[in-house]
């Protein structure tokens, strides 16, 4: 029945009660010793940079530590479909990056894309979300952010299918404008759409309980809206 209601076909009474989520508790991830001496150049004298998808390797604990130390939103354990990255620049990570199912219902997202309700409901797992991205204080490198998305943009929707057995169509994200200004999506081409309403995913107030945002997205294919309106998807 909760899934029929997530994907609109029913709709349950409002939760009385939230147990505990045992997936979502889970240990906060503990500090790592690296090395975090200033790292201050060029994007071309950087040299190589190396860029894993970190999910359910050894390495997902660097990945799940850096975040919970060094992002202002710390480390929450995503549920549900979802990736993770980390770049590396002669063996330092320099930046980590997280992806994750999109949220069901974005009102300007969706008027961009132009699907209908019930092919929302079925395409929705084409979109990703990007939940995370973090350049490492200690790091300060010129279009470095623009850089590494565009790589990203590239081999994420590949990873996907080999993961979850279905590839990407589009990307999305949200950005505080009380805290940033999207520089690094804009220069990677990704598109300002519009703002967040301020109300979460289980409102039934109506009534604005979380800061707006503003959506930016990014079509991985040109054909993006034809497929995401098909029925055979």
């Amino acid at each position: 029945m909760l899934e029929l209601h997530r994907a609109d076909l029913i709709e349950l009474p409002p939760v009385r009660q939230r147990p505990p989520n045992n997936v979502t508790a889970r240990r906060v991830p503990g500090g790592v010793d690296i090395d975090t001496s200033p790292i201050r150049t060029t994007l071309r004298e950087l040299g190589p940079l190396e860029l894993y998808q970190v999910r359910r390797s050894a390495t997902e604990r660097l990945f799940n530590a850096l975040i919970e130390t060094h992002h202002y939103l710390g480390y929450s354990q995503p549920v549900g479909e979802h990736l993770k990255y980390l770049a590396f620049a002669d063996g330092r990570p320099i930046a980590a990056f997280a992806w994750s199912s999109a949220p069901r219902h974005i009102g300007c997202r969706d008027r961009f894309i132009g699907w209908s309700a019930a092919a929302r409901r079925r395409n929705i797992r084409f979109l990703a979300y990007n939940t995370r991205f973090l350049v490492m204080p200690w790091v300060e490198v010129a279009h470095l952010a623009s850089h590494l998305l565009g790589r990203i943009a590239r081999t994420l929707s590949d990873d996907w299918q080999r993961l979850y057995g279905h590839p990407l169509l589009y990307l999305e994200t949200f950005v505080d404008p009380q805290r940033f200004r999207g520089t690094c999506y804009r220069a990677a081409n990704w598109r300002v759409l519009g703002q967040t309403t301020g109300r979460g995913k289980d409102d039934q107030t109506n009534r604005r309980n979380r800061p707006i945002k503003n959506v930016l997205g990014y079509p991985l294919t040109p054909r993006f809206r034809e497929l995401l309106e098909s029925e055979g998807t």
